[in-house]
């Protein structure tokens, strides 16, 4: 024994852990520059990439397309693995938290927009999909103060078929291939539609049981204060009682002291 706090010496008393795992995880987390987010970053460097290699030479060049369709599939695809990579090694930050549904909504915003530009996509479609992810990201911030709005199966399925339908329009097809986009864009729009629905159910559901849970914090708490009040007061009356009584008797001896002196 040293004699020296944990602290003092520069740790924090806790017993230190095999393998140093999670010391490991601690650094990571709190490092901003881990994998998962430079994928999230790499996603949103993606955005410009892609928007300029879509609309190069009028929109109209298959190649440059196809070159398009590839930034887009590199991007989808990061979605998918910064997302597992932050909460398996414990990689979750507060930027990462901010810049990932941004990164999600800027690509395939920006994929709609300019395949609408071109005519390739009609603008309803457009329209529909990005106030429905706008819509449900002001409503995760409207009931955040209560629950936290998880995703769920529906959202993920919907944003793969957003995704695959997407980078469909994005490359230059044809024939019965033509048509299946259109129908894969279409199954998008429902599901885009449905979860978003669902969302609307869970952040009202959530909400009120939130502010039932306040207003039942709020009754207890008063109930609480009144108790100590009515104690305080009590005291109070008791105090006065016995300073009344103390009067008394020192008015009743000084009578008596009066008299006998008479």
């Amino acid at each position: 024994m040293t004699g020296v706090p944990a602290s003092a010496a520069g740790g924090s008393g806790a017993k230190p852990v095999r393998g140093g795992k999670l010391g490991t995880a601690a650094v990571n987390q709190a490092s901003l520059w881990n994998i998962a987010n430079i994928l999230t970053m790499l996603r949103l460097l993606l955005v410009p990439v892609f928007v300029l290699l879509l609309l190069h030479n009028g929109g109209d060049d298959p190649v440059w397309r196809a070159f398009a369709w590839a930034a887009f599939a590199v991007a989808m695809i990061t979605d998918v693995f910064d997302g597992h990579l932050a909460r398996t090694y414990n990689l979750v930050t507060d930027f990462g938290k901010i810049a990932d549904p941004i990164a999600d909504k800027a690509i395939m915003g920006a994929a709609l927009i300019c395949l609408s530009s071109l005519g390739d996509l009609p603008w309803w479609i457009t329209g529909v999909i990005l106030a429905r992810e706008l819509g449900i990201t002001l409503m995760r911030f409207w009931v955040i103060r209560h629950a936290v709005i998880p995703a769920s199966r529906g959202g993920k399925i919907k944003t793969l078929a957003q995704g695959t339908a997407a980078g469909m329009y994005v490359l230059v097809l044809t024939g019965p291939l033509a048509t299946m986009r259109f129908w894969v864009m279409m199954a998008a729009v429902v599901l885009t539609v449905a979860t978003g629905l669902d969302y609307v159910r869970q952040a009202v559901v959530l909400r009120r049981r939130g502010l039932a849970t306040e207003r039942a914090a709020a009754g207890h708490a008063g109930v609480a204060g009144g108790s100590h009040v009515a104690g305080g007061a009590d005291i109070a009356s008791g105090s006065d009682v016995v300073g009344a009584t103390g009067d008394a008797r020192t008015t009743a001896d000084a009578r008596g002291a009066a008299e006998a002196e008479r």
